[in-house]
């Protein structure tokens, strides 16, 4: 699998590469988090969000579908106890409807076959009123070219399925029919958007 394949060398692009980029989506996100909040990350990766999330909340569920990844967060994330690691898959979570006050999903969205149907899994397991918080990275520029991120990345083994602008990133949430998309830009080498939703009562 790629990602255990980069799992060791991955927080190198975290915090060197992308530095500018993810420091502010990791205020964006923690803003989101409220004390008292049970709250579900999916694709947490090597703990990028996991770090910020977890001081704020009273419980966090962090899962990803790649083994060492998920290991590298554990690590990375120790010093936080109310953390619990565990696999999933985004699109199949074996969770109960209405579960969490806030569901995160970051930098993922444009790796699957199949988007909205982990949209419809995020959707299901959150509280009726709770957010749904979904950065992923911005892999066209505004004339629509492919980054050349996106295309170094393709060609090392990630993948990606779709790309998108900011624009295009907030109409993927209303067709998926949503009314209120609010989008947040994290600016850096590869910036990244939040889209951040409140689910209907």
């Amino acid at each position: 699998m790629f990602w255990d394949s980069v799992a060791g060398v991955y927080d190198i692009f975290v915090n060197v590469i992308n530095r500018k980029t993810h420091q502010t989506l990791r205020k964006i996100v923690a803003e989101q988090i409220q004390p008292g909040d049970n709250v579900l990350e999916c694709a947490c990766g090597t703990g990028l969000l996991t770090e910020v999330i977890a001081p704020r909340c009273e419980r966090l569920t962090a899962t990803d579908f790649a083994p060492k990844m998920l290991a590298r967060a554990k690590k990375n994330c120790a010093a936080y106890g109310n953390i619990t690691f565990e696999p999933a898959d985004i699109t199949a979570l074996n969770y109960p409807d209405n579960s969490f006050d806030a569901v995160v999903a970051g930098n993922v969205i444009h790796l699957l076959d199949e988007p909205m149907k982990a949209i419809h899994e995020l959707d299901r397991v959150c509280k009726p009123g709770g957010k749904l918080i979904i950065p992923t990275y911005m892999n066209r520029d505004k004339t629509g070219k492919t980054s050349g991120f996106a295309s170094a990345v393709g060609k090392a083994g990630a993948d990606f399925k779709r790309q998108f602008t900011v624009e295009s990133y907030r109409q993927f949430f209303l067709d998926a029919g949503y009314g209120d998309v609010t989008v947040q830009l994290a600016e850096g080498r590869i910036p990244c958007a939040a889209a951040m939703m409140k689910k209907g009562m």
